[in-house]
């Protein structure tokens, strides 16, 4: 491919993302450069949960795909899915009918993924899937199938994905109670964060270390993760509500009524505990 689509990509700016994917199809080198890049417009509407927007402008590839190449086929498939079922979505527009409608779009970006050696596309498939059954036991299954197939891959592109997957894998193994496998998961997905020198992924691991050890009645060891976090975010100039919020949870539990109430005015948020 012509264009480095990872590189023009800012997630945390949508509109931003958009207007360098339009700006780079002059340059396209190829039609299924142009295709790809179009793939990726839509997705930036899909971010933006515009859903509708982002099926129109993917409508606009689909008479195309019998004579463009794999990549072009297994990202638009896997747009079309995240335009019917993904995090994103509100949980009443999650029906069954949108549900069966995403599985079979990543079950073909799947595919089309596997037979043209594109590993790490297959592997963000697979990923998506968690997001169309998501029951903690379908969770695990899909995230595990994915670690497996990462596992088995020499691509990079795959390997990428372990701090992700672990992750999420940890995340709906909490769901599902089993915390002390829940642990192993998010200590996993640290190291694979640091490795990958993603600290605020790396951040997020132990967050997710110390919630479960909260809820495992492990407070001290809990509240030293969420303490440790706090002084890293003041030390970059950085704040995170989620961290206050777990502090203001374990300060109350361990009988520190003060120190919850400060921890309390710091965030705003209204997190599930």
């Amino acid at each position: 491919m012509g264009v480095d689509v990872n590189a023009l990509w800012d997630h945390r700016d949508p509109h931003l993302s958009e207007q360098r994917f339009r700006e780079a199809l002059p340059n396209a080198v190829t039609p299924d450069d142009r295709l790809i890049l179009e793939t990726q417009i839509a997705r930036t509407f899909g971010v933006r949960r515009e859903f509708d927007r982002a099926r129109e402008v993917l409508a606009g590839i689909q008479a195309k795909l019998e004579m463009a190449g794999s990549e072009v086929n297994v990202r638009y498939w896997l747009e079309l899915g995240r335009t019917y079922c993904s995090a994103a979505h509100p949980a009443e527009t999650q029906t069954e009918e949108a549900r069966q409608l995403a599985r079979d779009a990543y079950a073909l970006a799947f595919d089309h993924a596997r037979s043209g050696g594109l590993d790490g596309l297959a592997v963000d498939a697979l990923h998506m899937m968690a997001t169309v059954d998501p029951s903690p036991e379908s969770q695990i299954e899909w995230n595990t199938k994915a670690l497996a197939f990462m596992d088995t891959s020499k691509d990079l592109a795959a390997k990428k994905w372990e701090g992700s997957l672990r992750n999420n894998l940890g995340y709906a193994l909490h769901l599902a109670e089993r915390y002390d496998e829940a642990l192993i998961e998010f200590e996993l997905s640290s190291l694979a964060r640091r490795r990958a020198g993603n600290e605020e992924g790396e951040r997020i691991a132990r967050w997710m270390t110390g919630w479960t050890l909260r809820v495992m009645g492990r407070l001290d060891e809990a509240l030293a993760i969420q303490l440790q976090l706090e002084k890293e975010l003041q030390e970059a100039g950085s704040e995170d509500p989620y961290v206050f919020q777990e502090l203001e949870i374990l300060c109350r539990e361990l009988g520190d009524l003060v120190a919850a109430e400060h921890y309390k005015s710091r965030t705003s948020l209204d997190i599930d505990s």
